[in-house]
């Protein structure tokens, strides 16, 4: 029934643009659109457009912002819902604006989109078991190492063609990255990141290397101690790295395999300082998206798991059960604030049985 009422109103205010105001149909159809999307978090809250409270637009904000829409589009979804209830005012449908006192949204940061960890776990497998079979090529070792490098140290695909053998440190367990302004920052790597760079640099590297030796090809001497090479021995571009995320998993590219391993880090407990410094963040602000992501699963997993969460609880009526020294204290909770409190002795109640 609610959806019923909202497509009607809907329907209603598409005449209204249209012949009242005279818009163009483009301009209609985006209305329409973004009043669509509203409705539709609306249900998502046992709610309905005549019934919206300003809690509820304040919170389709937000909600645009965790699925990073950009500051200007929320922007304009917020001017057309207040363009829509002042039409519900003017014609007497509702008696309060749900976008009153809504600020419009400034800029804000676009939360990055990050991959779930089986998601990730199930694509490095898949990469780990090409790179394990018998007859694997050098390439199945290089792609290979280039995804655990790309999760397990969060680069950016820039600084992952960037690397020299040299940058390596494995021994130790880090890699020597070099960021945005030729900044240089220390990238700790874990044991698994380590050991498939080793299977690389033993089985693979060489090999591409060796293509490049035959070919005569002139490389630069900083080309040629590049760490990744392409079948044509020569370093691998940008475009490259990101056709190999993109074949590995067509949800995935490097970037969010990057905010995928900072978003990680911090659900699993990790400080702001220490992920901005291994990420090459110049600001703690920038890092700080981080924390909007972690709270946003984190409101995920309650809305889904906390029973208080899930319980439609009844407005009627609903009673909760107290022990108050042996006896059974219950207190009825009925519609608009009224309450009322039985109280049965549990002595007495023993003795009639």
């Amino acid at each position: 029934m609610g959806v019923e009422n909202n497509l009607g109103l809907l329907k209603d205010y598409q005449a209204y643009l249209r012949v009242e105001k005279g818009l163009r149909p483009l301009t209609c159809e985006a209305y329409d659109g973004d009043l669509k999307t509203f409705a539709e978090f609306l249900e998502g809250r046992q709610g309905v457009l005549v019934t919206a409270a300003q809690q509820d637009v304040a919170a389709f904000l937000e909600h645009l912002r965790e699925h990073s829409i950009d500051s200007r589009s929320a922007a304009r979804k917020l001017s057309c819902l207040r363009g829509f209830y002042k039409w519900l005012l003017l014609d007497k449908r509702i008696h309060h604006d749900p976008t009153l006192n809504i600020e419009s949204p400034k800029a804000w940061k676009v939360l990055p989109k990050s991959m779930a960890e089986p998601e990730v776990a199930e694509m490095l497998e898949r990469a780990a078991m090409v790179a394990s079979h018998p007859q694997a090529q050098a390439t199945a070792f290089r792609d290979q190492a280039i995804l655990e490098l790309l999760y397990a140290g969060g680069l950016r695909v820039s600084e992952i063609t960037g690397l020299g053998t040299s940058d390596l440190a494995l021994d130790a367990g880090r890699v020597m990255v070099r960021g945005k302004g030729d900044k240089e920052r220390i990238v700790p790597l874990g044991r698994t990141a380590v050991q498939v760079l080793e299977t690389y640099l033993r089985l693979g590297r060489p090999h591409l290397a060796r293509i490049s030796t035959k070919r005569k090809t002139n490389l630069t001497r900083q080309d040629a101690t590049r760490l990744f090479l392409s079948l044509r021995g020569m370093p691998l571009t940008r475009q490259w790295v990101w056709h190999l995320v993109k074949m590995a998993n067509k949800d995935a590219s490097p970037h969010k395999l990057r905010h995928s391993c900072a978003t990680h880090m911090v659900e699993h407990g990790a400080d702001l300082r220490s992920v901005q410094m291994m990420l090459g963040h110049a600001d703690i602000s920038t890092t700080q998206v981080y924390t909007h992501l972690a709270l946003g699963r984190l409101k995920a997993v309650h809305r889904e798991h906390h029973p208080r969460s899930k319980a439609k609880i009844r407005a009627e009526e609903t009673s909760t059960d107290v022990a108050v020294k042996g006896s059974s204290l219950r207190i009825i909770h009925g519609g608009k604030g009224k309450k009322h409190v039985e109280l049965k002795d549990h002595a007495s109640h023993e003795e009639q049985e």
